[in-house]
C-alpha cells in the first residue's frame, strides 16, 4: 500500500511556505489505518519492546494501536500539568519559545525497553525530550517509529543513533 496516497498535503498551513502533512485522511480509512499500524509493527518487531510511549496528541493515535498490536502497554507523554500523579518533566524548544512534556514517574520501570511512536519526525525536538523523560526514570530507548519523516529537517540526527523506522519519507 502506498501510504502517501492517504496523506493529504495542505499548502501554506499553518503559515506560508509550509506543506502540512495531514494524517486525518489516513486515520479515517479503516483499512489504511490498520495497514499502517501493521506496517509499523513489522518495522519494529525485532527490537524486543517492553512498552510503547507516544507524545501528545497524535502519538496517542499511532502509539496506542501499535502497542496493542505488539501486545505491550502504552505510556502517554503529555503536556506539563495534564497528568494527575507524580511526574517527571523535560522541556523542548518551539519555533517561538519553549514547552514542557511530562510523564508519570512510575510509567516506565528501570531497564524497560521503550519504543517511541509518533505521527511525524521533523526537527526531533519533541522526540529528544521524550527520550530524556524515558532515560530519567531508567528506561532504555529501544527505538522510534513514525508514520512520516521529513528527512530534510534532519530530526533523525538528534536521536543519538537509535533505531528509527519511518513508514513514509518526504
Amino acid at each position: 500500500m502506498n501510504f502517501k496516497d492517504y496523506i493529504r498535503v495542505i499548502p501554506d498551513f499553518p503559515q506560508p511556505g509550509i506543506r502540512f502533512k495531514d494524517i486525518t485522511t489516513l486515520l479515517k480509512d479503516g483499512e489504511a489505518y490498520r495497514s499502517a499500524i501493521e506496517a509499523l509493527k513489522e518495522g519494529v518487531k525485532h527490537l524486543e519492546i517492553d512498552i510503547v510511549a507516544g507524545p501528545e496528541a497524535r502519538g496517542f493515535v499511532i502509539g496506542a494501536p501499535l502497542a496493542l498490536s505488539l501486545g505491550v502497554g502504552f505510556v502517554p507523554i503529555r503536556k506539563s500539568g495534564k497528568l494527575p500523579g507524580e511526574t517527571v518533566e523535560a522541556s523542548y524548544d518551539l519555533e517561538y519559545g519553549k514547552d514542557r512534556l511530562a510523564m508519570h514517574k512510575d510509567a516506565i520501570s528501570p531497564g524497560q525497553r521503550v519504543l517511541i511512536a509518533d505521527d511525524l519526525l521533523a526537527t526531533g525536538g519533541t522526540i529528544s525530550s521524550t527520550m530524556n523523560l524515558i532515560k530519567s526514570v531508567g528506561g532504555e530507548v529501544a527505538g522510534a517509529s513514525f508514520l512520516i519523516e521529513l528527512s530534510y529537517l534532519t530530526g533523525r540526527d538528534k536521536l543519538n543513533g537509535i533505531d528509527v523506522f519511518s513508514l513514509v519519507t518526504y
